[in-house]
């Protein structure tokens, strides 16, 4: 088509402009939506605008549609008209017809746009209420809600105007950790849909497991090690201490152990499903850990992982040696094994995601465009942009816009 044939734009109708609201309800079956524009075709209007949604077998269509000329009609009125053939067809598909004159298009929508997601199990009614009250105190307008996904949780998706995401977010959090439930605040825009790196920890995150303490479970000094890791995770000991004293106590270790832990590595509930699904979807992935690379390489090349970085424990002559060699990931390393990982895979740090639990993710999480405290120690779920306290970690996926039927088409291919 030549520029000449190409038709001029149609205005979107102004405040002035006579518009109507034809709402359509009752039992969903194939052929309702395009038997409704087939009616109103005969009236030579202009779609505005159409929203539809379907719930248990319901069907609830809105169409905003420019009012008929004078002249459409064929026994009054064109507007009549138009209402008395809406509510004839749908009374012969056995629906009910609302048809509501206005002008113009919708209200526009407030300054400063946000998605909400909120994850119940299960959510309740009394949950809903408190947080579509807690964003109207905010000055935001709910916009829109969809779910997102039914199990293994039940995941909603709030689109919010006007209240900035920062001051929701500020708002949302404390409510959300009253009421037992997890609530995401991201800015709307392209920027959510191009987060293409997504970093974790490994240990209680990515593997239900704290790897020292099965490596000192085989040296005999479990407990005495756990003790520390939870000491170091809530953020009381200073981490590169606490690894350095921990790994002595493995020194003399056959390097045999290693193949051992591997074997006893669990992922956590969700977590091949979280890679594989952005994988799939084109976004990167990597892991940091204060563990070891004994482990996070094997997990690498098991998940397909892009990126991956971890302490290594030196072996000399077959055995442990109680020490640790190269740079240590610790707090501040994460952070800067992120950004090293974004400026690799050619993504800004604004589009990336963390994921972690303790006090070393911290840094990692403040930095991330998007932090997730998962399962984490009550210091990391007040400092990060928000928390995750269901056992499955795919459910981060739902926080990212993406919907549990998405993850079941991405899981119906392959490669």
């Amino acid at each position: 088509m030549s520029a000449s044939q190409i038709p001029p734009a149609t205005a979107v109708p102004g405040d002035d402009v006579p518009t109507l609201l034809v709402k359509i309800f009752g039992k969903d079956r194939p052929g309702i939506t395009a038997g409704l524009f087939e009616t109103l075709a005969a009236y030579s209007v202009d779609v505005v605008d159409i929203e539809q949604v379907v719930t248990r077998g319901r069907i609830t269509l809105c169409a905003l549609v420019t009012a008929p000329s004078p002249g459409q009609g064929s026994t009054g009125s064109a507007e009549g008209d138009l209402r008395a053939t809406v509510h004839g067809w749908a009374e012969s598909m056995n629906l009910q017809a609302e048809i509501i004159s206005g002008r113009g298009d919708n209200r526009p929508r407030g300054t400063g746009r946000s998605h909400v997601t909120v994850l119940g199990h299960p959510l309740t009614a009394e949950t809903t209420a408190a947080i579509a009250a807690a964003i109207t105190a905010t000055g935001g307008n709910i916009d829109r809600i969809f779910r997102l996904a039914k199990y293994p949780v039940t995941a909603v998706e709030f689109a919010v105007s006007g209240a900035e995401t920062a001051s929701l977010r500020s708002v949302l959090a404390p409510e959300a950790a009253q009421l037992g439930v997890d609530v995401a605040v991201v800015a709307a825009g392209l920027q959510r849909r191009a987060q293409r790196l997504v970093v974790m920890d490994v240990d209680s995150t990515l593997i239900q497991d704290e790897v020292i303490e099965l490596f000192a479970a085989h040296a005999g000094c479990e407990a005495e090690v756990a003790e520390v890791t939870a000491a170091a995770m809530r953020g009381e000991l200073d981490f590169e201490q606490s690894l350095h004293a921990r790994v002595e106590l493995l020194a003399g270790l056959d390097a045999s152990v290693v193949e051992a832990v591997r074997k006893e590595v669990r992922l956590t509930p969700g977590a091949r499903t979280l890679v594989r699904t952005l994988k799939r979807l084109g976004y990167q992935v990597g892991v940091v850990s204060g563990g070891f690379t004994q482990v996070t390489d094997a997990l690498q090349e098991e998940l397909g992982l892009d990126f991956a970085s971890a302490n290594t424990l030196e072996i000399v002559d077959g055995k442990l040696t109680g020490r640790v060699t190269g740079d240590i990931v610790d707090r501040a390393g994460k952070a800067r094994l992120l950004r090293s990982f974004a400026q690799r895979a050619g993504v800004p740090l604004a589009q990336t995601v963390a994921i972690g639990d303790g006090a070393n993710d911290l840094d990692m999480l403040n930095a991330a465009g998007l932090g997730v405290a998962f399962n984490a120690k009550p210091v990391v779920r007040e400092a990060a942009h928000t928390a995750v306290n269901v056992p499955f970690l795919d459910t981060v996926l739902y926080l990212l816009g993406i919907t549990r039927e998405e993850v079941e088409a991405a899981e119906t291919h392959v490669g």
